[in-house]
């Protein structure tokens, strides 16, 4: 039976449903998948060759943070539409008895760009009637928007510190697959439909149209350039590894320079100067993916954990600390009420976000107090229950008040950029092994259209699109920082014992959905497949952090799923609602929990965008 078949035989009985009261909780439901369990580990990602080579390093011994890094570079080969090699990931680990640690996977700026830059840029092009009509100060594609790679440096930093395979031993599968895989459907249609802008590359159109023709679903989809890339690494590793007496550590750092410092990091640096792009080769030597803190809510006994502020995911943080003051059982699943106390508290900690989030290493972020429960404290009474907020209410935590008097509000804007040229998404890997080691990760970049930086088979990525031109802005771009990123893995424990992971594709909407999938497991009582499956909302009231940077004032994204009683209480409540289909929110979360008592892990893997998880 078909995934549209199945979806409407659901819809159906979602509609023969009593409706649920606000003192019940949702009536039980039969699932598209089953919840995946195993005891000796479970993968969960967004494609069935990238899981199974996270699966395959758990059985020759790893641990969840080798499945973890092989998971991803798996990825990095075959979820192009999405996600590549050239691209980043942030990364949550927690391993037995030690500390949450996160590995910072997100390349700086490169020298040359320069806030004048871009800013002339954009005066250059607003004054050209042919661009006036889209696009942002940063271009959301091609050779302008790259930083550095990052994925490489993350899953060395992760496998030397964490970790205990060799590179060249979680790196096989992906090599196997740039030799060649079978194309799926979602891969050939990205390729048909970005195919009139990555063409305007020599090596993009090479790789992608092979003969000059899409190729067909099911055809072996061969990367040979990126192949012999990854075996030149490998190489690098195994020389440098002989006769050394850690040699493992000698052999990841040298693998880590032969890219970063070596002949790669040079070729790379030379097409891209050739070809319009502003990072060189000098660029790549400045990287390193660092080891650094995660910050924390602490949510009815559990600790949730997440990456800085150098990503939106203190933006969970502040919406567990405003939520924590309501009964949400008593409102009952998707209620009228839930769905807009929950949207109005991320409402205000986006608006935080858009004025205070960017790279620490640059920007002064008063982290302590927009963490705080006191802070929340002054923030939640601006939930009304009976009204939408329409305006963008920034707090002032450096003073302790509720609202920052000297904000400007942000005029609506709907963004111009055509759909081909976007933003293209995220992937998700999450990983517990036998000994209930916790690994979260969120690849992204790089993704379809591309520029491929020659011979490399390398893809750059387009993350400086999230960085501002805004002076006054902590997200402002300059060389060597990095842009604030959506990109937000989830790590939790339960009374500080290893509990769950989780993490999703979807921009800006990761952890509006990470948020639902969290509640509706230790609030609601779901198993981790009902936990994804249920119908979700997203606000687009924020600035969005890609393309155009459009701000869409009190708008409501439902899933038909959603019933119509609720979506006219949220109408009349002022929230502009946006149907969705049954299925329609960008957001596709895995997640795995793990039971410390019997040492069996649980996960869900959404439909929605075909995610899958496996067990051992």
């Amino acid at each position: 039976m078909s995934f549209l078949n199945r979806t409407g035989i659901t819809i159906l009985l979602l509609i023969s449903l009593p409706f649920v009261t606000v003192t019940q909780q949702p009536r039980k439901q039969d699932t598209f998948r089953p919840v995946v369990r195993g005891k000796r580990g479970v993968v969960a990602g967004g494609q069935p060759l990238s899981v199974e080579a996270g699966l395959r390093t758990l059985q020759s011994g790893g641990n969840a943070v080798d499945a973890g890094v092989a998971t991803i570079l798996a990825a990095s080969v075959i979820d192009f539409s999405h996600f590549s090699f050239g691209g980043e990931v942030p990364i949550l680990i927690k391993l037995k008895n030690a500390e949450v640690v996160v590995i910072e996977g997100m390349g700086q700026a490169p020298q040359k760009a320069t806030r004048e830059f871009f800013a002339e840029r954009y005066r250059t092009m607003q004054s050209q009637s042919a661009t006036r009509s889209h696009g942002g100060p940063i271009p959301a594609n091609g050779p302008l928007s790259a930083t550095v790679p990052a994925v490489l440096d993350a899953c060395i930093t992760a496998l030397d510190q964490y970790g205990t395979k060799t590179l060249a031993e979680v790196m096989q599968p992906a090599i196997e697959l740039a030799d060649g895989f079978p194309i799926d459907e979602l891969r050939v249609e990205y390729i048909r439909t970005r195919s009139p802008i990555f063409s305007q590359w020599p090596d993009a159109k090479r790789i992608f149209l092979p003969g000059g023709e899409v190729p067909k679903a099911g055809d072996m989809f061969v990367q040979t350039d990126l192949a012999r890339t990854l075996r030149e690494i490998v190489k690098a590793e195994r020389l440098a590894s002989k006769g050394t007496r850690n040699n493992r550590h000698a052999g990841l750092i040298a693998a880590r320079d032969y890219f970063y410092r070596g002949p790669i990091a040079k070729r790379i640096g030379a097409y891209m100067q050739a070809n319009g792009g502003l990072i060189a080769a000098d660029d790549f030597a400045r990287f390193q993916a660092k080891t650094g803190q995660p910050v924390r809510a602490d949510y009815h006994g559990y600790q949730i954990y997440k990456p800085g502020f150098w990503t939106q995911g203190p933006v969970l943080v502040e919406t567990l600390n405003m939520i924590e003051g309501f009964d949400l059982l008593k409102m009952g699943h998707n209620s009228s009420e839930y769905i807009h106390t929950l949207t109005e508290a991320l409402k205000l900690a986006m608006a935080d976000r858009d004025r205070y989030y960017g790279d620490p290493d640059f920007a002064k972020i008063p982290t302590t107090e927009l963490l705080s429960k006191s802070y929340a404290a002054l923030r939640r009474p601006l939930i009304d229950p009976n009204h939408a907020s329409l305006a963008q209410q920034p707090g002032d935590p450096a003073n302790m008040k509720a609202i920052l008097a000297s904000a400007v509000q942000t005029e609506a804007r709907i963004s111009t950029v055509p759909s081909i040229e976007r933003a293209n998404d995220t992937t998700c890997v999450n990983v517990i092994d036998k000994e209930g080691n916790l690994f979260s990760a969120t690849p992204s970049g790089a993704w379809l259209p591309a520029v491929v930086a020659g011979d490399t088979g390398v893809l750059m990525g387009q993350r400086l699109q999230s960085a501002l031109i805004d002076p006054n802005s902590p997200n402002v771009v300059a060389p060597g920082k990095r842009p604030r990123i959506t990109l937000s893995p989830t790590l939790v424990l339960k009374n500080n014992v290893p509990y769950m992971v989780l993490s999703t594709p979807g921009g800006d909407n990761q952890d509006q959905a990470l948020l639902q999938v969290l509640l509706n497991i230790i609030e609601f009582g779901m198993n981790p497949q009902e936990a994804v499956e249920a119908p979700r909302f997203d606000t687009q009231h924020y600035v969005s952090s890609f393309d155009d940077h459009e701000f869409l004032p009190g708008t409501l994204n439902l899933e038909a799923r959603i019933n119509l009683k609720t979506n006219q209480e949220l109408s009349f409540r002022g929230h502009k609602i946006r149907p969705q289909s049954e299925w329609g929110t960008l957001s596709a979360p895995t997640v795995i929990v793990y039971d410390s008592r019997t040492g069996i892990s649980s996960a869900g893997a959404d439909p929605r965008r075909s995610r899958y998880a496996v067990a051992w």
